[in-house]
């Protein structure tokens, strides 16, 4: 009866060490990875994303590969330009991995052979400008870098999409001496630009003058025309007001003749009162007052009958 129980007991445990090998067999990849599968130390296949199983004790995975794009700042490397100034330059470099199989087997250490070659290509690169090449040269140096560092590492499995300078350190004189130029130029620019503040304002300043002495003429042109405008009306509303005083005159004079000639008076009557308006119009002031013919023959005629009457 014992030994009965010690075989079940082995039966259990060996049930359980099967099932768990089982277990391990089944691998699961997760998105944007790959499992690199090797068979007896073998290459033999690449998972991609998705359920796999495995043979136990035959199948290995040998590497699990991430296949996101990836980014490595490595550390300032000393770098010579062509004219012989020693300086400090740090890269950023951005790259996927597109093939799990040659990154596996390409190179030992991928991240360190990058790291290596990024150095010596930069060392090339900038080994063939001068400084001053070199600070405003940046976006020519990236594109030559990527290029040489995509076609090295290819490869090995390994895409480099982007290279950038991060930092770009020269010596501290040269940085002191940079500075320096830098603010002798602010100077220069903030004085040319003073200058032309004060060109500007100067225009400005004489094109104002010229814009009033232009609006004050023409002020006084319109007043000019305005003033003989009123002057011609004053003139027009007089001669108006003249010959409506006249035309006054003349209506009341022939009103006055109309009167008498509806009164019954003769001529005589008619001259008398055309002599009489004479005298009132002298009234005193005038030295001589010319009468008409017709006048003049009734006043001898009536001083004559007056004399003759005074005799008598």
């Amino acid at each position: 009866m014992g030994g009965q129980e010690i075989l079940l007991s082995i039966f259990i445990a060996f049930i359980i060490v099967v099932i768990l090998v089982l277990i391990s067999c089944i691998k699961i990849v997760p998105q944007a990875q790959a499992s690199v599968l090797e068979r007896l130390g073998a290459y033999k296949e690449t998972w991609n994303t998705g359920i796999h199983f495995k043979l136990p004790i035959v199948d290995k995975v040998a590497r699990r590969v991430n296949l996101k794009e990836q980014v490595i700042d490595f550390k300032p490397q000393p770098v010579i330009t062509e004219d012989n100034v020693t300086m400090q330059i740090d890269t950023v470099v951005f790259f996927q991995i597109t093939d799990p199989k040659l990154y596996a087997y390409g190179v030992e250490n991928p991240l360190m052979a990058i790291e290596n070659l990024t150095a010596t290509t930069l060392r090339n690169i900038i080994g063939d400008l001068e400084l001053d090449e070199t600070l405003t040269s940046r976006e020519l140096i990236n594109t030559r870098m990527r290029t040489a560092l995509d076609v090295a590492t290819d490869p090995w499995g390994i895409k480099v999409n982007r290279v950038e300078l991060k930092n770009i350190i020269p010596p501290k004189e040269i940085q002191d001496s940079m500075e320096k130029q830098m603010k002798a130029e602010r100077e220069r620019r903030e004085a040319i630009l003073r200058a032309e503040g004060e060109k500007k304002s100067t225009i400005l300043v004489a094109e104002g003058k010229k814009e009033s002495a232009i609006l004050d003429a023409e002020a006084e042109k319109q007043a000019a025309i305005l003033r003989a405008e009123a002057d011609r009306e004053a003139k027009i509303r007089r001669a108006e007001g003249d010959a409506l005083a006249i035309m006054k005159v003349k209506e009341a004079e022939a009103e006055g003749i109309r009167m008498i000639k509806e009164a019954g008076a003769d001529e005589a009557v008619i001259q008398l009162r055309s002599l009489d308006a004479f005298t009132r119009a002298a009234d005193g002031k005038a030295t001589k007052i010319i009468i008409p013919s017709e006048i003049q023959g009734f006043a001898g005629t009536i001083k004559a009958l007056t004399e003759v009457v005074k005799e008598d």
